[in-house]
């Protein structure tokens, strides 16, 4: 038997499957995760300014932000579906770039960093639909778990 941790998405015969979650208690549960779209400052002007031509790109990649936290279990084959309690999405315009960050909220039996995650990845990929006729070149980057909370492994916070 092998002491290297086992990822429990993988059966013992190493097959993909559903980790069943139906004995874990329900518990308030919680994810931030952020990410940053890198765009030129001319659409850094255009955001502070709201004059893009497609409409309000922040508007959009916060709706669609949400939106996709909800789904998530519909784009990501293993995630099991769960209520989602609260979604809060913040775009912030700097210099070079839009700063996404997204918390994502439940109880359930199982954790949301996935629905956070998916949140500000198609918040990101919405904002360069929306961008993207100024600044083909815009990048969606560093997207990562900051913390979560509640569960039976406890809190996390990135280092």
């Amino acid at each position: 038997m092998s002491d290297e941790p086992r990822l429990p998405h993988l059966s013992e015969s190493g097959d993909a499957r559903m980790v069943d979650v139906s004995g874990k208690q329900i518990s308030v549960r919680s994810a931030t995760a952020a990410g940053r779209l890198v765009v030129s400052s001319e659409v850094v002007g255009l955001l502070r300014g709201g004059g893009l031509p497609k409409g309000d790109a922040l508007a959009v990649g916060r709706i669609a932000g949400i939106a996709a936290a909800k789904r998530t279990p519909d784009l990501i084959p293993l995630c099991h579906p769960i209520a989602i309690h609260g979604v809060d999405v913040t775009l912030a315009v700097t210099e070079d770039s839009v700063q996404i960050e997204a918390t994502v909220r439940t109880a359930d039996r199982t954790g949301v960093e996935m629905e956070a995650l998916t949140c500000v990845a198609v918040a990101g990929l919405a904002l360069i639909d929306m961008v993207k006729a100024v600044d083909p070149g815009a990048v969606l980057t560093d997207v990562r778990v900051l913390t979560k909370t509640g569960g039976t492994s406890g809190d996390w916070s990135r280092p």
